[in-house]
């Protein structure tokens, strides 16, 4: 108790930055380097420089983070590793499995983690048990974006709630020439409609199965050769020109009204808010069908440093990360919403609102489910073999069987 309590006060006495210099010295690896991001990560760094501290910047451009873990791995091996690294799902446990990662549980004890965390992401963070990576935000994958002029163009009046429903909208939309659907044909986009659609399919409890638990029942079943009945539909929906196209190109498509929906995670908010669209008025939002929440979060993860200043600085972050005021401002800058789920949405626009209130009512019916896509599922090797076969099945005119099973074998290979 009285170990607990002291934590607790020395805790507490971070907040107060002009009694405490030299609150430690902490180097971030990150990949933010694109505009809204890096704005983003700079409000992390203000907030440890306020306290004092002294961070050192160390941004690594490129491949949703490939460079940067390439760095990683060299510095680890040479035993010089950063204090903390963006890092995210599995990859978090593959470090902790190889003694790479510091816990800083002694923060989430003393700051009450558990209670504000939804638990399939506290589950995440943490490995034995113990905390050793503290997530920033919780971006949503299952959104439906929308033009509505586009829309009324059409004669579609509501957003759609089932996929019979958008199938219909994308039907009327084609018919008055307008791209119902503005994709990217990458690998990773691919898989970001294919696993909607299988929570849009199956429901939650399948989508675990098939996309968690990697359940050989549930990939070769009935309801995955229905997914990819629907992810045929969907290819159909896309305009001649997708292929290598970046996501937000597709958005800017929604933004001109060339395409009428675009199904991506709610960093594509961002690019709406960043050219001065307003919710609800320029462009619309809604879950893609499912009753579910395809969960994506950023976090940064604590790597084995010695040395009382790193050590000072890894404890400072971790409760600067997960403090309210900060999961506040990063998310307002990033698009998404703050992990912990007590942070008061007044001042956020009315999607991510909704994003926050599905969160709380998934959370209640277990219906959270993690992105396979983005990487909060299952490994990286694992999740390489479904992306393969997915954009194939995307750019071919392969059946849905066929997908069913060679998805099936692909995935046992792998593990």
């Amino acid at each position: 108790m009285h170990a607990a309590k002291h934590a607790a006060c020395a805790v507490a006495a971070l907040g107060v930055s002009s009694a405490v210099h030299a609150e430690g010295t902490v180097e971030v690896l990150h990949w933010w380097t694109s505009g809204g991001e890096a704005k983003a990560v700079g409000t992390l760094k203000d907030a440890f420089e306020a306290q004092g501290g002294t961070w050192v910047d160390s941004p690594i451009a490129g491949g949703g983070g490939d460079a940067a873990m390439t760095a990683l791995r060299a510095r680890v091996v040479a035993g010089n590793p950063p204090t903390a690294v963006q890092l995210k799902g599995p990859g978090i446990q593959e470090w902790a499995q190889q003694g790479a990662l510091n816990d800083v549980q002694e923060v989430a004890t003393a700051e009450h983690w558990d209670s504000v965390l939804p638990p399939a992401l506290a589950t995440i963070m943490k490995y034995d048990g113990n905390y050793v990576a503290a997530p920033v935000n919780i971006h949503r994958v299952d959104w439906l974006w929308a033009n509505p002029e586009a829309l009324a163009k059409a004669g579609v009046e509501d957003m759609p709630t089932t996929w019979e429903e958008f199938n219909a909208a994308a039907d009327k939309l084609q018919a008055a020439g307008i791209t119902p659907l503005g994709h990217g044909g990458q690998a990773w986009q691919d898989a970001t409609l294919f696993e909607d659609v299988v929570l849009g399919v199956g429901g939650p409890d399948f989508y675990r199965k098939a996309l968690v638990e990697l359940d050989p029942e549930a990939l070769a079943s009935p309801t995955m050769v229905a997914s990819f009945d629907q992810l045929r539909k969907l290819r159909g929906y896309v305009d001649p020109n997708f292929p290598g196209r970046d996501w937000n190109l597709a958005t800017a498509m929604v933004m001109r009204g060339e395409a009428a929906f675009q199904i991506m995670g709610d960093w594509a908010k961002g690019e709406f808010l960043a050219a001065g669209k307003v919710p609800g008025e320029d462009f619309l939002c809604a879950p893609t069908p499912g009753n579910g929440f395809v969960l994506n979060s950023d976090s940064f993860t604590f790597f084995k440093v010695s040395g009382e200043d790193k050590l000072k600085g890894q404890q400072v972050l971790a409760s600067l990360i997960m403090s309210p005021e900060f999961q506040k401002t990063f998310n307002l800058a990033k698009g998404s919403i703050p992990a912990r789920t007590d942070v008061s949405l007044d001042d956020f626009d009315m999607c991510a609102q909704k994003s926050h209130e599905d969160l709380l009512k998934a959370v209640e019916s277990d219906a959270l489910v993690p992105s396979m896509a983005h990487e909060m599922a299952i490994p990286r090797s694992v999740r390489g073999e479904i992306l393969d076969l997915v954009t194939e099945f995307f750019n071919s005119d392969m059946s849905s069987e066929d997908a069913t099973e060679r998805l099936s074998a692909a995935i046992m290979r792998a593990m």
